[in-house]
């Protein structure tokens, strides 16, 4: 048996020691899997003992301890020279030669059967890297497309110097390492030839906010070092792991990447890998097929599910694949713990709020939930991170393990590439240090010196607004707050915001608007992408095509668009109830999306006009409700989220909300079947005073405490003049909606509100239990608070 060689097929998770974290979770990969399908490239690893063999032989253990035992790891330049010294101290020696025999002997074992264009990854695993309490991942070296055995002996070589690379260093003083005591295994694995397909990372959990249920992938062509890197910004997939494995397809989010660059084979060139750009065709195309995207769901849940059993808590995994472009097989290349949200304190909520919005300068992809302010520092390269201020906004173009001895010191981050799974991203992550990743012009519009605000906590997209300004943080543990009888209920719009108000104790969902996944995702008018090809508007038309790139059918985007937000706000909160309101524009607010002029008439009254459940059925926008129906039914259909309910607005007459249930069956959804519940908003007096019959036709009520006061009141709410008439603790309003509980409370029908009241009054929530109703839907930064008096009325009333 060779001594310093071990073949993957050998190996298993508890071999960390042996051959270090990336290694020993490989071979446990190709071990336990290869049976099940998942694919896994073959290799070996060179064990930690030949690292230390070599070291020890090379007489290099003395000339190390002297550098690091004098380091100043604060001191860039410091850490810069004593690093490089030991770096070049490991590659001016020889390896032993029994070590470079063995690993000549595997490297030609191995790559016997790949062929004459025979490539090999080689990879360093330190024996300390990948466990679950600290991430050591992106500290050493990896070189790619290696040909031959004089180049693998000198990749292993570089890999064991790059166990002392600055960031290594930097990263094991933080950490807490003896420097001494980790030692470096290196793999050497067989190159699937994704530089011609693609490639990317793997989450098994939300990377921003540490929910749980999602499987988060990464895509860009090429190899996956620009993923990782940060240097492209790659489309981003989500899948919802529950309806996964019960046999759906719920792939919740689909967002295209610029993908600028990708990263080949350097046949026949100077190195052993380039990039080269990517046409704009394929730029705006998806890397993976909805098909492709699902096998790999379904991989990273099994590998998760295996490597939790193994240690006996859920354990998310930070994965790596690639497809090959010859064959087309789709392969698992690494697997890891994740080491920031798995270790969350889910007790505490943390949230974080501007008090005011400034100008702003630039946007991109928000990591983490925070918001911090400070001068911006533009750094160029890692060549000048020496120019660099604590407490400082680090800009730059994109961050590699270089930069960390500085990331540790700003106060947020903000690059022009790099998508949520990028070192910036995961540095930041681990850190706790907010930053917007994929800005593509931070580095232009931002300048030295300026003070900025950074806010993460506005969903995906990060703001950087000009000026510092003022910010709240509100920590709540969630332990001391119990569970009133009333159900509360949020008011969600944004999906994007979705997983992390998941974490807030809530019963479900009890208003989402269609509104806002309209207007801030699709933006077009429904009827304008069914008549994209007649559309007399060219600047209209010239916009849709933009918007749709990559869809044949323009209305297939409309469908999807809404789904996929429904689908998010439906998945944050499974399997509680999540009301979706059907479109509630007004013919105003319609004109105004793109295309959209042509197809609205124009109204004294929007707010009393054509809006609510009289278009769905209406000549003028039936065909536009049925891709809302097309929506929903795929939501529930085919992502398996029938915890969707659906809910008509502005519902007039008891025969209006038979025309629209008729309009929906058309489409596949009949209220009953396969647990579809259908309410209707109670906000016109005529829902009140014909509560009764209402209610033989909806499952449920949910009362619109706004337009209700304004029907009720007679009052414009958006007039300034009368405005302060408005009010839903008027006696008036307050008996209509007392009676139309009462009567639903009668009938077995369940009754919510999701108006404004409950949300500013304190008062409000607490008549609204007095009367018994079943559910309060609250904006989200009022539950907490209402909770608490929610939980003092009922204990009152006892």
């Amino acid at each position: 048996m060779a001594r310093f060689i071990r073949w993957f097929s050998e190996l298993g998770i508890g071999d960390v020691p042996l051959v270090g974290g990336k290694n020993a979770s490989l071979g446990e990969l190709f071990r336990e899997f290869a049976a099940e399908g998942i694919a896994v490239p073959a290799g070996f690893a060179v064990t930690a003992e030949a690292y230390r063999c070599f070291i020890h032989e090379a007489g290099l253990a003395g000339k190390i301890a002297d550098e690091l035992g004098r380091i100043e790891p604060r001191n860039v330049e410091d850490l810069r020279t004593r690093g490089a010294r030991i770096r070049n101290a490991i590659l001016a020696a020889r390896l032993p030669a029994a070590l470079e025999a063995e690993i000549a002997h595997a490297y030609e074992e191995l790559t016997a059967s790949l062929g004459a264009f025979a490539s090999v990854a080689v990879r360093s695993s330190a024996t300390a890297e990948d466990l679950p309490e600290a991430s050591f991942a992106g500290q050493q070296e990896s070189f790619l497309n290696v040909h031959g055995v004089p180049a693998v002996l000198d990749a292993c070589k570089r890999c064991f110097a790059s166990l002392f690379k600055d960031r290594a260093i930097s990263y094991r003083v933080d950490q807490g390492f003896d420097h001494l005591k980790v030692a470096l295994s290196v793999g050497v694995q067989r190159m699937v030839r994704s530089d011609l397909a693609s490639s990317g990372v793997i989450f098994t959990i939300d990377t921003e906010t540490g929910f749980r249920d999602v499987v988060l992938i990464n895509a860009a062509y090429g190899l996956g070092e620009n993923v990782v890197q940060g240097a492209v910004n790659p489309d981003e997939y989500c899948v919802f792991k529950p309806t996964l494995k019960a046999g759906f397809k719920p792939i919740v989010q689909r967002r295209v990447g610029t993908k600028e660059f990708k990263m080949v084979y350097d046949v026949g060139g100077t190195k052993m890998v380039k990039n080269i750009p990517v046409s704009a065709g394929d730029r705006a195309k998806f890397v993976l097929s909805d098909d492709e995207i699902l096998q790999l769901a379904r991989w990273a849940c099994r590998i998760e599910d295996h490597y939790s059993a193994k240690r006996g808590r859920p354990m998310p995994m930070d994965l790596e694949w690639a497809k090959d472009g010859v064959t087309g097989e789709l392969f698992i290349l690494q697997a890891r713990p994740e080491t920031v949200q798995s270790r969350k304190d889910t007790d505490v909520v943390e949230t974080y709020r501007l008090r005011s919005r400034g100008p702003v300068v630039v946007t991109g992809r928000s990591i983490g939930e925070k918001i911090a302010t400070g001068p911006v520092r533009v750094i160029p390269n890692a060549q000048a991170i020496a120019q660099f201020r604590a407490g400082e906004i680090l800009v730059t173009d994109k961050t590699d393990p270089d930069w960390e001895p500085i990331m540790k010191q700003a106060a947020a981050i903000v690059t022009n590439r790099g998508g949520r799974t990028c070192h910036a991203a995961i540095v930041s992550r681990e850190l706790g240090v907010p930053a917007i990743v994929g800005t593509e012009k931070g580095t232009d519009l931002l300048r030295d010196g300026q003070d900025v605000t950074v806010s993460c906590a506005e969903g995906d997209t990060g703001f950087v607004y000009d000026g510092a300004l003022g910010f709240d943080v509100q920590r709540t543990n969630l332990r001391a707050l119990g569970r009133p009888r009333t159900k509360v209920m949020m008011n969600v719009g944004n999906p994007e915001e979705a997983f992390a108000l998941s974490f807030i104790p809530n019963d479900g969902v009890g208003l989402a608007r269609e509104e806002f996944i309209i207007t801030s995702t699709i933006k077009i008018h429904p009827l304008a992408l069914l008549d994209f090809e007649q559309l007399a508007d060219a600047g209209a038309k010239r916009q849709i095509e933009e918007l749709t790139a990559g869809y044949a059918d323009k209305a297939q985007y409309f469908v999807d668009k809404l789904a996929q937000g429904a689908a998010t706000i439906a998945a944050a909160f499974h399997p509680k109830d999540v009301i979706l309101r059907l479109s509630d524009f007004k013919t105003n607010e319609y004109a105004n999306l793109i295309g959209g002029r042509a197809y609205e008439p124009a109204e004294e009254n929007p707010m009393i006009g054509f809006r609510g459940a009289s278009r769905y059925y209406h000549d003028r926008y039936r065909a536009g409700f049925a891709l809302e129906c097309r929506a929903v039914k795929k939501v529930r259909d085919e992502m398996g989220l029938t915890n969707l309910k659906v809910m008509i607005p502005f519902c007039r007459t008891v025969d209006e909300g038979r025309k629209v249930q008729a309009e929906m069956a058309r489409h596949g959804l009949v209220r009953g079947v396969n647990g579809l519940e259908v309410y209707v908003m109670c906000e016109i007096p005529s829902n009140v005073i014909l509560a009764a019959e209402f209610a033989e036709i909806f499952d449920g009520f949910s009362i619109g405490s706004n337009d209700l006061t304004q029907l009720i009141l007679g009052v414009d709410r958006d007039s300034e003049i009368v405005a302060p008439i408005f009010d839903e603790r008027n006696a008036a309003v307050k008996t209509m909606i007392a009676q139309v509980i009462a009567v639903c409370r009668a009938r077995g029908r369940k009754i919510g509100i999701c108006g404004q009241a409950p949300s500013d009054y304190p008062e409000f929530a607490r008549f609204l239990v007095e009367q018994g109703i079943d559910s309060i839907s609250l904006n989200p930064d009022t539950v907490l608070k209402t909770t608490a008096a929610i939980l003092e009325t009922e204990a009152a009333r006892r």
